[in-house]
C-alpha cells in the first residue's frame, strides 16, 4: 500500500491548527488507492458517479477502509502506547476521509469541476477535531464555510458528505455560515468562538478559510482576551463543581472531570487567545513554564490522550467515565503489572491520578503567569496603580521572607526557599496563622523548589513544629493541608504519606483515593471542634472539646490509613510508622503509644457497633477490655465517626450514628466503674419517656400498652424519628395477623428504606430477602426487632434504582405484595425468583469468601460471620440456608461496603443452644461457602431447586 502523508498546513500561523508532526497513514488508510478506485466506480456508472448503485458502492468501500483503519490504530496503540499520536491518527483519517468524500461529490456526483466565485466552499475541523485530535467515539465538528454570494452547489455538497458520514457510523456535528455570520456569532456566543479558535482545513476554498482567520483575530480575539479567559475559567470552575470539584473520584470522568483533557484544553484555548501560541514548547519560550513544565504538559497529555482511546475502542462508543468494570481491561492494556500490596489496577490508577495531580499544578502556574501579565499589561494609570498596589503589598509580622498580596500569601523574593529550606513548611503555618490563601506565585516556586524537602528538613525540629502548629490549627487545617499536598510538600516531607498520595483503592465503598479521605477526616475534626457537626453528631460534639490529646487525635487521623497498599495488615504496619514518625514529629512517648494504638484500633469501633449484637452484654465487656480508658473510648469514638464520615457521600448515616452511640453508651459506666452521666436503666427510661412525649396526642392506655411492645434493646438503638414513623405503622396495622408496610425514600444516599410488621415466622428474615430479590432490589442493611405481641418489625434498607421517588415507592410496594403471597403460600420463592432478570452484578472486584463460626464472641449465641461479594439475593441464599442447617436467627447485622456484604448472625440449633460441635460448625461454613462458590444452585438462582434438596439435605 502506498504511502499518505498529510503536511500540516498554515502550521506558522496561529489561527491554525498546531501540529508538531507529519502523519504517516502507511498500513492504515490508503488515500490514493481509494480515490482511484472510487473514480473507477463512477466510470463504471452509466450516470458517472450520481446513482444511488454508485453511492452504495461507494459507500461500502469507504466502511471497509474505515473498520480496518481504526482497527490498525488500535493496534498501534496498544503496541506504542503513544495516545496522542492515536488521537491524531485518527484525526487525519478522518481528514482524508472527508477529502475523499468532497472531491468525489464535486467531481463525479455533481459534475463541477470549474467552480465559479459563487460555488467556493471551505470544510473546516472545529472544536476538538480543529486541534487534529479525535478519539475513536468523538463526534465529528465541521464548520461549512460559504460565500456571500452563493449558490445551491455548497449546500448540495455539504448534504451528500453529511449523508454518507451519517451512514458510516459517524455523529457529526456542522453548521453551515458565511464569515460574516462566523464572526458575527464569534463576538456573542463563547461556545462559537472557542470552536473556530482551534479551526483547520480539511477541503475546499483556502482564501475563504485565510479571510475567516484573519477577520476573527481583528475582529473578535483582538483586545478581548481577559473576557475570554474570565469566560473559560468561569467555564471550567462550573464543570468541576458539577462533577464533584475534586481530582480524586475513583471513577473519574477523562474528557469533563477535574485534571482530565477538558482542563488542558482550557489552558491551549487560553494560551492560543491571549499568548497567539500553539504549543507548549511556545509557552517555555515565553517564560509561562519551564522546560521541565512543558514536558509534564505533554506527558500528561499523551497519557490522557491513551485512557481515553483505550476507554473507546473496548466500550464501542464514546464512554468518558473510568468506571471500575472497565478500569482492569485498559490496565491491562497499558501493561500495567501487579506489586506486593498494589493490584496492577491500582497502580494504573495511583498513575492517573498523579497525572490529574500534575494538570492541576499546570493550571495554577498558568494562572500565575496570567495574573503577572495583568499587572504588566494594564494601560496607563491603572498599570501604575497596580504595580504600585503589589509593591505595597503589607508584610507579616515576625517575618522577611513573605507578603501578603490581595490575602494572599506569597514569597519576598525567589530566594526565600534556598535560603531557609524550613520555609518550605514555614509559609503554610503562617498562611493558616493568619487565615491567607496562597500565591500562584508562591506555589509555584514552592514547587520547583521540592528538593529542598530532605533528610536534613525532615528531622529539623523548628519544621516538624510548624507543621503540628498546622495540622492542628483551629480554623482551618484542611485547606492547608491539601494545598502542602497539591504543592507536593506534604508527600515528601512524611515519605509514608507520599506513598498513598493518589492511590486509589479497588472497591465500590471508597469514593477517593487515600490521601484525599485522610485530608476529608481532618476537615470532619476541624469541623467537630467548631460545633457545626452538633445536630448530625450530637454524642461527640458534646465531649469533643473536652478531650485532652488533641495533637495525638489529629496525628493519629491523619496516619490511620497511610500504610494502605502494602502486603501486610494496614492498620498494623501504621501503627509500626506511627511509632517511628510521631517522635520526631515531637510527640512523647505517651502521646506517641496512644497514636500507635488509635492507629492500630481504628476499625474496632465501627466493627463491633455494625456487626454485633449491643445487646449482648459479652459484646459489651469485651470492647471494654480493648479500650481500657473513658478517654481512649472518646478519642476512638470521634476518630471512628470522622472516617466514616469522610469515605464518602451519604456513607454516614442516622443509623450507624444511632449504633455508636448506643456502643459508647454502653461501653461508658464499664471503663468508669459505674458511674455515667445515665445508666442503661436510666437512658432506657428517658428513650421510653422522649417516645411517649412524641406520642403525646395518643390516648393515655393506648400510648402505654404501644410503649409496653418494645424490648430494651430496641428503645437503646433505633433513633427517636424513626420510632415516631414505626409507631404511626404499627398503630395503623389493626389486624394484627396481616402484613403491613411503610416505605421511606432518601435520594441523597441513594437507598430506600422499607419497613415491614407481620406476625414472626421461622423463615421470615428469608422470605423478605427473597421478595427483594425477586425485585432486584440489593439489600444494604437490616434491622430485625421482635415484638412482646409475637410480631415482628424489620427494616430493609435497599439501593435505590429509579431516578424518581414514585417509581421507588412502586417498586417498594411490589416487594411488599410479593412478601404478602410468599407469606400466605401464593407464591413460592424459587418459582418467583427464577423470572427476574439476571443481574451482572459486581464481578470484576475478587472478594474471596470467608466464612467463620465464633462462640467466643457471644455467651448465647453462636456468632456466624459471613465476607464475599455482594449480588442481588444474596441475603435470601444465607438465611435460607442458615435455616436449612436447623438454625435459628436470633439478630442478623447486615452491612454493605460497595461490592463487598459484610453480615453477622447471632444463632442458636433449634432448642436454643449454641453450636458446639467442631463437626457441625465445619458444616455450617462448608454449607454458607457454597452459597458464594456455587450462586447458579441457590435459592435466588434462575431455575434452581431449593436448597435442601439441591445439597442433598432432601429429596
Amino acid at each position: 500500500m502506498s504511502t499518505t502523508v498529510i503536511d500540516p498546513r498554515h502550521a506558522s500561523a496561529p489561527s491554525a491548527a498546531p501540529f508538531d508532526e507529519t502523519i504517516d497513514l502507511s498500513g492504515i488508510f490508503d488515500e490514493p488507492f481509494l480515490r482511484q478506485r472510487m473514480a473507477a466506480i463512477a466510470g463504471e456508472d452509466g450516470t458517472a458517479g450520481a446513482s444511488p448503485q454508485a453511492r452504495a458502492a461507494v459507500l461500502a468501500l469507504l466502511k471497509e477502509a474505515v473498520r480496518e483503519g481504526r482497527r490498525e490504530c488500535e493496534e498501534r496503540l496498544k503496541v506504542d502506547g503513544g495516545g496522542y499520536l492515536c488521537a491524531r491518527r485518527l484525526a487525519t483519517l478522518q481528514d482524508a476521509l472527508i477529502r475523499l468524500v468532497h472531491d468525489y461529490a464535486l467531481r463525479h456526483v455533481f459534475h463541477a469541476s470549474n467552480l465559479s466565485s459563487g460555488e467556493r466552499m471551505a470544510i473546516l475541523a472545529v472544536g476538538g477535531y480543529g486541534r487534529g485530535t479525535l478519539a475513536p467515539g468523538s463526534d465529528i465538528d465541521l464548520l461549512f464555510l460559504l460565500p456571500y454570494k452563493q449558490t445551491a452547489l455548497g449546500e448540495q455538497v455539504a448534504e451528500y458528505l453529511l449523508y454518507l458520514l451519517w451512514d458510516l457510523g459517524f455523529k457529526v456535528g456542522h453548521a453551515t455560515r458565511n464569515v460574516e455570520e462566523c464572526i458575527k456569532l464569534s463576538r456573542s456566543d463563547f461556545t462559537i468562538r472557542t470552536a473556530i479558535l482551534e479551526r483547520w482545513l480539511i477541503a475546499g476554498d483556502e482564501a475563504l478559510f485565510d479571510e475567516l482567520g484573519r477577520r476573527f483575530d481583528e475582529e473578535v480575539v483582538k483586545g478581548t482576551s481577559q473576557e475570554f479567559i474570565a469566560a473559560k475559567l468561569a467555564e471550567r470552575n462550573a464543570r468541576h463543581e458539577k462533577s464533584g470539584d475534586t481530582r480524586y473520584l475513583v471513577e473519574p470522568n477523562v474528557k469533563e472531570g477535574k485534571g482530565g483533557l477538558r482542563d488542558l484544553n482550557t489552558l491551549f484555548w487560553i494560551a492560543k487567545y491571549h499568548y497567539r501560541v500553539d504549543t507548549s514548547a511556545a509557552l517555555v519560550a515565553l517564560g509561562v513554564f519551564s522546560a521541565r513544565e512543558a514536558r509534564l504538559f505533554r506527558k500528561a497529555e499523551d497519557f490522557l490522550w491513551a485512557v481515553r482511546c483505550h476507554l473507546h475502542f473496548v466500550t464501542g462508543k464514546a464512554e468518558e467515565r473510568l468506571s471500575f468494570d472497565l478500569q482492569p481491561e485498559i490496565a491491562r492494556r497499558l501493561g500495567y503489572i501487579a506489586h506486593p500490596g498494589l493490584r496492577d489496577v491500582e497502580r494504573f490508577m495511583k498513575h492517573y491520578f498523579l497525572i490529574a495531580k500534575d494538570v492541576g499544578d499546570l493550571t495554577r502556574i498558568f494562572c500565575a503567569a496570567l495574573e503577572e501579565e495583568n499587572a504588566k499589561d494594564a494601560p496607563g494609570r491603572l498599570k501604575g496603580l497596580m504595580l504600585s498596589l503589589r509593591r505595597r503589598a503589607r508584610h507579616i509580622p515576625g517575618t522577611l521572607d513573605f507578603r501578603v498580596d490581595n490575602n494572599r500569601i506569597t514569597v519576598a523574593d525567589r530566594e526565600v526557599f534556598h535560603r531557609d529550606p524550613v520555609n518550605l513548611i514555614r509559609i503554610f503555618r503562617l498562611a493558616a496563622l493568619h487565615e491567607l490563601e496562597y500565591h500562584p506565585d508562591a506555589l509555584k516556586l514552592i514547587r520547583r523548589s521540592l528538593r529542598l524537602v530532605d533528610a536534613d528538613l525532615r528531622v529539623n525540629k523548628e519544621a516538624n513544629s510548624l507543621f503540628l502548629d498546622v495540622l492542628t490549627d483551629r480554623n482551618d487545617p484542611e485547606l492547608h493541608l491539601r494545598r502542602m499536598n497539591e504543592a507536593g510538600v506534604l508527600g515528601r516531607f512524611i515519605p509514608e504519606f507520599g506513598k498513598i498520595v493518589a492511590m486509589m483503592q479497588f472497591n465500590m465503598y471508597h469514593h477517593y483515593t487515600v490521601d484525599e479521605h485522610l485530608l476529608r477526616s481532618v476537615a470532619m475534626l476541624s469541623r467537630l471542634e467548631k460545633g457545626e457537626q452538633a445536630a448530625e453528631m450530637p454524642l461527640t460534639s458534646s465531649f469533643i472539646n473536652q478531650i485532652r490529646d488533641r495533637t495525638a487525635l489529629y496525628v493519629a487521623l491523619l496516619l490511620h490509613d497511610v500504610a494502605k497498599g502494602r502486603p501486610e495488615d494496614h492498620s498494623v504496619a501504621g501503627a509500626r510508622i506511627a511509632r517511628e514518625l510521631c517522635p520526631r514529629l515531637g510527640l512523647d512517648e505517651r502521646e506517641t503509644e496512644l497514636v500507635s494504638w488509635l492507629v492500630l484500633d481504628h476499625l474496632t469501633l465501627s466493627m463491633t457497633a455494625q456487626h454485633r449484637d449491643l445487646n449482648d452484654r459479652k459484646t459489651i465487656l469485651d470492647f471494654s477490655e480493648r479500650v481500657q480508658t473513658l478517654d481512649r473510648l472518646r478519642l476512638l469514638t470521634i476518630l471512628t465517626v470522622c472516617d466514616i464520615s469522610a469515605v464518602g457521600p451519604g456513607v454516614w448515616n442516622g443509623w450507624k450514628g444511632q449504633l455508636i452511640r448506643t456502643l459508647y453508651l454502653e461501653t461508658e459506666p464499664v471503663l468508669t466503674g459505674g458511674f455515667s452521666p445515665a445508666s442503661r436503666e436510666e437512658r432506657y427510661e428517658n428513650a421510653r419517656r422522649r417516645l411517649a412525649g412524641r406520642l403525646a396526642d395518643w390516648p393515655a392506655e393506648e400510648r402505654e400498652s404501644y410503649l409496653d411492645l418494645h424490648y430494651r434493646h430496641y428503645f437503646l438503638t433505633v433513633p427517636l424519628d424513626e420510632q415516631v414513623r414505626h409507631a404511626a405503622l404499627i398503630r395503623g396495622a389493626t389486624d394484627r395477623t396481616a402484613l403491613s408496610t411503610a416505605t421511606r425514600t432518601d435520594a441523597f444516599r441513594s437507598i430506600t428504606e422499607i419497613t415491614v410488621i407481620v406476625p414472626d415466622h421461622p423463615r421470615l428474615v428469608s422470605l423478605l430477602a427473597g421478595a427483594c430479590a425477586a425485585a432486584g432490589a440489593n439489600i444494604v442493611d437490616a434491622q430485625i426487632f421482635t415484638l412482646t405481641d409475637g410480631r415482628a418489625l424489620d427494616i430493609i434498607t435497599v439501593n435505590r434504582e429509579f431516578p424518581t421517588d414514585e417509581d421507588e415507592l412502586r417498586r417498594a410496594g411490589r416487594i411488599g405484595d410479593t412478601l404478602k403471597r410468599l407469606l400466605t403460600g401464593q407464591d413460592q420463592l424459587p418459582t418467583l425468583l427464577a423470572r427476574r432478570k439476571p443481574s451482572r452484578g459486581a464481578k470484576v472486584f475478587p472478594v474471596p469468601p470467608r466464612i467463620r463460626v465464633d462462640n467466643e464472641v457471644s455467651n448465647r449465641f453462636s456468632v456466624i460471620e459471613v465476607e464475599g461479594l455482594d449480588r442481588p439475593g444474596l441475603l435470601c441464599d444465607l438465611t435460607s440456608a442458615i435455616s436449612d442447617l436447623n438454625l435459628d436467627i436470633g439478630s442478623a447485622h447486615i452491612s454493605t461496603y460497595g461490592e463487598k456484604v459484610v453480615d453477622v448472625f447471632y444463632v442458636t440449633d433449634l432448642i436454643g443452644a449454641k453450636v458446639t460441635s467442631a463437626s457441625r460448625a465445619e458444616r455450617i461454613e462448608r454449607r454458607l461457602s457454597q452459597v458464594f462458590d456455587a450462586p447458579e444452585r441457590e435459592l435466588s438462582a434462575q431455575g434452581s431447586m431449593p436448597s435442601p434438596q439441591a445439597f442433598g439435605i432432601a429429596s
